[in-house]
């Protein structure tokens, strides 16, 4: 019955916004989205590429995950991975997923993200 992934969920500490933004927009490619009204006013950001949605949720006491990430499909993965370590981003690449090529980095508050790009 499940018939898709609407967005992933990741978490950030408070008054960490403007530096997400900065990431998500401006060296992922993502654009920022509203949220609605009613939560708004909890704080954080919500971001979109196509189909792909990240929603960022302010939490105190923050501590990002040692190993749970999305993993975002992309085209292009040498001129993404470029494109984040040109804007200071980490980029370590990982060839252990068979069929596919792979990195992972982390956004400004840690949280850890993998790309991937399968193999033709």
């Amino acid at each position: 019955m499940i018939t898709g992934l609407d967005h992933v969920q990741l978490a950030a500490p408070p008054g960490s916004e403007d530096a997400l933004s900065a990431y998500y927009e401006g060296v992922l490619g993502m654009s920022r989205v509203p949220k609605p009204p009613g939560l708004a006013a909890r704080g954080g950001a919500w971001f979109e590429a196509g189909r792909v949605r990240l929603h960022i949720g302010i939490e105190e006491g923050f501590r990002p995950a040692a190993k749970a990430h999305p993993g975002v499909l992309v085209t292009g993965i040498d001129a993404f991975a470029a494109r984040l370590a040109a804007h200071g981003a980490d980029v370590t690449w990982d060839d252990a997923l068979p069929g596919h090529r792979r990195f992972y980095s982390h956004d400004p508050v840690g949280n850890r993200l993998e790309f991937l790009e399968p193999l033709c």
